[in-house]
């Protein structure tokens, strides 16, 4: 059963996950007044790279063209410890919310060392500013999911996501506020970053990816959009308002959710700016606060109880 729940969450991310960029987008278009996008243009967009040739710079070495295999493969394995429904047994074992976080942080040192092998200026900052948000963006990701794992008193990520969650916990709406403003800071979302731009001074995933083409480059934006799907699914289980109901009930609800989360990315970035580099930090600050708050709570009505 195991293999089942693991297998399960890496298939739906497969199949569905370039149908986010295409809801935001959408979604952008019609705050915008513009017909838009259609909403299967990711699809569209990854057959057409990977049918591509590889252009490949002659400055980049064997790291360049290892690092969209492994930035693919981690990401993918990451959506194992995220389950899509709910099965049982649900735990893998304990403390594999630690595997998650570094399978994630494998691909992301595969993405920056990628950028750094080619040689380029631009690549290079946008390597840095990623690695500097990362290591702001990171701990508070932990921190919600440990306080997470404390609602439903598990020591495993997986078991503590596939339980019935206490959707009216303060700790759960403490988590869920700075879990979405990492998924925008972690995937290159406004206002942290602005995933359609081209301009080099202010880019940052972009420019770590400018030399990838082909189906390296597929590979890469395939894992971005598995990415996305991974904490919009994490957001949608930490919300489930009908736990422990029928697997094709909780099917619909979860995928009704992860829509909603991408509908909310799309208005959040129609509403808003894109933030200074120098305001970047203090979101990141804000949110670390916002997770630590909920974890205090936790402990303080544990002890209380």
């Amino acid at each position: 059963m195991n293999i089942i729940a693991c297998s399960v969450s890496p298939i739906a991310a497969l199949a569905l996950s370039p149908l986010l960029a295409g809801i935001i987008n959408r979604v952008k278009a019609i705050v915008a007044g513009r017909r838009g996008q259609p909403l299967l243009q990711g699809y569209y967009d990854l057959g057409r790279l990977f049918r591509k040739g590889t252009a490949t710079s002659s400055t980049t070495s064997w790291v360049f063209r290892t690092a969209p295999p492994v930035i693919f493969t981690a990401t993918l394995a990451a959506t194992c410890f995220v389950p899509f429904i709910q099965l049982r047994p649900a735990a893998l074992f304990s403390g594999d919310v630690v595997v998650l976080l570094y399978l994630l942080g494998l691909a992301r040192f595969f993405l920056v060392l990628s950028a750094l092998d080619t040689g380029s200026a631009f690549a290079a900052m946008g390597a840095s500013r990623e690695v500097f948000f990362s290591a702001l963006a990171e701990p508070v990701l932990f921190l919600c999911l440990l306080n997470i794992m404390r609602v439903n008193g598990t020591a495993s990520i997986m078991k503590a996501l596939a339980a019935p969650m206490a959707a009216d916990s303060i700790t759960v709406l403490l988590s869920a506020l700075p879990l979405f403003i990492v998924l925008l800071a972690e995937n290159a979302r406004i206002p942290f970053d602005d995933p359609n731009t081209h301009l080099e001074l202010t880019m940052i995933h972009e420019a770590m990816i400018l030399d990838n083409s082909g189906p390296g480059l597929a590979l890469v934006e395939y894992a971005a959009a598995i990415k996305l799907w991974l904490f919009s699914l994490i957001l949608a289980r930490i919300l489930l308002p009908v736990p422990g109901s029928a697997p094709v009930v909780q099917l619909a609800v979860v995928v009704a959710l992860i829509a909603v989360v991408a509908v909310v990315v799309g208005v959040v970035e129609s509403v808003t700016a894109r933030l200074p580099l120098l305001k970047v930090p203090q979101l990141l600050f804000a949110a670390g606060v916002i997770a630590l708050l909920g974890f205090f709570i936790n402990v303080t009505g544990a002890l209380a109880w």
